[in-house]
C-alpha cells in the first residue's frame, strides 16, 4: 500500500469513473487502473464493485476510505510543514554559542535575524562550550559555535572561524613583566573561571595538561563560573586572571587591568559544530552564515589592538577603546 495508490483510490471515488479520475491527475488510465488492482492485492480484497456507469465502494472500500483520507492529508501536512521550514516561514532554528557570546554580537544577531524571518523561531543558548557540544551532541540543539578541541565523536566541525590569544591579566603591573609560563602561572594567585566545566574545558584542559607535563600544579586562589565575575574581581586586585584581550577590551576592563600573552602561546580557537548525521534546517544554516559575518566584524576589530605584549593598566586619563567601532 502506497501513498500514491491511496491517492488514486481517492480519486476514483471522487469522480465515479476510473476514466474521469486518471482525466483529472493527468495520468494515463491503464497506469491508474493497475495502481488500483495493485491496492487491492495488498489488502486481499476487492474495493470498488465495477458497474457500466459508475464505480461502488465494497465494505472493504469504505471502512479503508477515511483511513486512506487521514493518511493522504499527513502527507500533504508534513510536505507543507517542511516546505515552510525550508522557506523560512517557519520552524525553530536552534544554537548554541560560548558562555561570552553575548558581550560580543548575540543581541545584534537575533535582532537581525527576526527582523528578515519574522516566521521563524529562535532558540539560543550560551554556556560553556563543553555543555553547548554535549547538547548537540544528544540532539538538544541543531548546531553550536564552541571552542574546540571537543571530544563528541558523533559531531562534524568547521574551520575555525574565530580565535584570539590567551594571556594572563592582572591589576598590578609588577606581576605583568615578560610572557607568562606555565611555572608563573603555577605561583600566581589565579582566579580560574568556568568552575563548573573545570574538567571539560578546553583552556582549563591544556593548562592542566601543560602543568602536568612541567612537574607543577595550578592551585588558585579563586574559582567562579563566569569571566564578568572572574574580571571584577581581578580589577578589585583579588587575584589575576586567564583570558583573551577581546574579552577585556569588550568588558571595559582595560583601564583597569593589564594583559601579557602566555608562553607558549595558547589560543581560543572556535568553529562550528552540528551532528554529522544530521541535517541542518534552512533556518539554523543562515543563522551560521549571519554568525559568520558577524565574528568577521568582532575578528576585524579586535586584530589590531596597539597593544605591547607588556601592558600594564591604563591611567584615568587614557581614552577607554570600549567604544571603538561597533560591539
Amino acid at each position: 500500500m502506497t501513498l500514491q495508490q491511496l491517492h488514486y483510490f481517492l480519486a476514483a471515488i471522487e469522480y465515479g469513473t476510473l476514466s474521469k479520475a486518471a482525466e483529472h491527475l493527468k495520468v494515463a488510465q491503464p497506469s491508474l487502473s493497475d495502481q488500483i488492482i495493485r491496492l487491492e492485492e495488498s489488502v486481499g480484497t476487492a474495493l470498488f464493485i465495477r458497474t457500466n456507469r459508475k464505480l461502488m465502494l465494497t465494505e472493504a472500500g469504505r471502512r479503508l476510505h477515511p483511513f486512506a483520507e487521514a493518511a493522504t492529508t499527513a502527507s500533504r501536512q508534513g510536505h507543507e510543514a517542511v516546505k515552510s521550514v525550508r522557506e523560512l516561514k517557519g520552524g525553530v532554528a536552534s544554537f548554541g554559542t560560548f558562555g561570552t557570546a553575548h558581550h560580543y554580537f548575540l543581541a545584534d544577531l537575533i535582532e537581525e535575524f527576526r527582523t528578515r524571518y519574522p516566521d521563524v523561531k529562535l532558540k539560543v543558548v550560551g554556556n560553556n562550550s563543553s555543555e553547548i557540544a554535549d547538547a548537540v551532541s544528544q540532539g538538544e540543539l541543531e548546531a553550536g559555535l564552541v571552542m574546540i578541541p571537543l571530544n563528541e565523536r558523533n559531531l562534524t566541525y568547521s574551520e575555525p572561524v574565530w580565535s584570539a590569544r590567551v594571556g594572563y591579566i592582572s591589576a598590578d603591573p609588577a606581576r605583568l613583566k615578560g610572557p607568562k609560563t606555565i611555572e608563573d602561572l603555577a605561583h600566581a594567585p589565579l582566579i580560574l573561571t568556568e568552575a563548573r566545566w573545570n574538567t571539560a574545558d578546553p583552556i582549563r584542559l591544556n593548562l592542566r595538561s601543560r602543568a602536568q607535563k612541567a612537574g607543577v600544579i595550578l592551585n588558585p586562589v579563586i574559582e567562579v563560573d563566569h569571566q564578568s565575575t572572574g574580571f571584577e574581581l581581578a580589577a578589585r586586585g583579588l587575584g589575576d586572571l586567564i583570558a583573551t584581550q577581546p574579552i577585556l577590551h569588550q568588558l571595559g576592563y582595560q583601564d583597569r587591568l593589564g594583559w601579557t600573552p602566555i608562553d607558549p602561546p595558547l589560543f581560543e580557537v572556535f568553529a562550528f559544530i552540528h551532528r554529522y548525521d544530521t541535517p541542518l534546517s534552512a533556518g539554523t544554516r543562515v543563522l551560521i552564515q549571519m554568525m559568520r559575518e558577524h565574528l568577521a566584524r568582532v575578528q576585524s576589530l579586535y586584530a589590531h589592538l596597539d597593544l605591547p605584549s607588556e601592558h600594564a593598566p591604563a591611567t584615568r586619563d587614557t581614552p577607554n577603546r570600549r567604544n571603538r567601532g561597533n560591539h
